[in-house]
């Protein structure tokens, strides 16, 4: 017995027939006479009696009335209780955001959580991805939105989203043309590479490829300042998504070109710690982010693919 079959039994009641229990709750209904057949069978005892203008409630009907009544109604004080003090939250949560989540989603996180919980203490730290779960591990932070993740028994992880990496340089590093690069072309140019502290594989899912690329490296560079100087300046290319030199790609000073052979992406996920229960503060706060992550793709703001 669960909360749905209560209600469509309590429609079925209040309507006196299936049809029009169908037409409030707006179902099939097929689908309520399903539910309605599984609900006698799991109590042993017919709830109506079948005539020729409805159906009628048994004694057993009768009495499952009451209690589906009480219960419907607790569920919905429970409901507007659990929104009545969402709408009061108030405490801390500390947020670690990579480079890129900063960029697409961390100023109208900001900005929701002043405006729709002004009593809730909002603290974001922006960083390299690896460091970012570093800060998790420590519990710097409550939620960390971190690239390609170690499956671990201590991280619970959501995916979010996957974005699929280009290569980004002068036009006279990687060429005046937007065809896609192979990645054994890509081996010969001067790479400079982002360090991602603790979690190397946050630049990309494939680790013996990642090996390959650290090894041909020029440059390695734990500053996305000091990459974007050194990109501009022509010291070399990178392997990063649009959004990663997004600026810089808008004003002409750099390009970008897909890469292929293979295509190169990476995962983003949505962290905190498995053995600490979470709070209401915190659960409102993921779902922001839940939000705006999806938003943010659907409005092109995030080039990448919803998982």
């Amino acid at each position: 017995m669960d909360s749905r079959q209560l209600r469509y039994f309590a429609a079925i009641y209040d309507r006196g027939s299936l049809s029009g229990a169908a037409e409030t709750e707006r179902v099939a209904v097929s689908a309520l006479s399903y539910h309605l057949a599984n609900l006698e069978a799991e109590l042993g005892t017919a709830l109506f009696e079948r005539k020729p203008r409805g159906l009628q409630p048994t004694a057993a009907g009768e009495r499952l009335n009451t209690h589906a009544r009480a219960i419907l109604k607790a569920m919905e004080t429970a409901s507007r209780d659990l929104s009545s003090i969402r709408d009061t939250i108030s405490g801390e949560i500390a947020v670690g955001l990579a480079y890129s989540a900063v960029k697409a989603i961390g100023v109208e996180l900001a900005r929701r959580v002043l405006t729709d919980y002004p009593d809730l203490k909002l603290t974001l730290t922006e960083s390299l991805s690896g460091t970012t779960l570093m800060h998790l591990n420590a519990t710097d932070v409550d939620l960390a939105l971190v690239y390609n993740p170690p499956q671990t028994p201590n991280l619970r992880t959501r995916p979010l989203l996957e974005e699929t990496m280009v290569l980004v340089g002068r036009r006279d590093i990687i060429g005046d043309t937007d065809a896609p690069i192979p990645v054994a072309e890509l081996m010969g140019l001067p790479i400079i590479l982002l360090r991602q502290g603790v979690s190397a594989r946050a630049l990309l899912e494939d680790a013996q490829l990642l090996r390959k690329l650290e090894a041909r490296a020029r440059l390695h560079m734990n500053s996305v300042q000091a990459i974007a100087g050194s990109l501009t300046a022509g010291l070399g290319c990178a392997i990063g998504t649009k959004l990663f030199m997004r600026e810089h790609l808008e004003s002409g000073a750099l390009h970008w070109r897909p890469i292929m052979d293979p295509v190169l992406t990476r995962t983003l996920h949505l962290c905190d710690l498995a053995d600490r229960p979470p709070t209401i503060a915190l659960e409102t706060v993921r779902g922001l982010i839940l939000d705006l992550v999806r938003d943010a793709v659907a409005s092109g703001a995030w080039e990448a693919r919803l998982v």
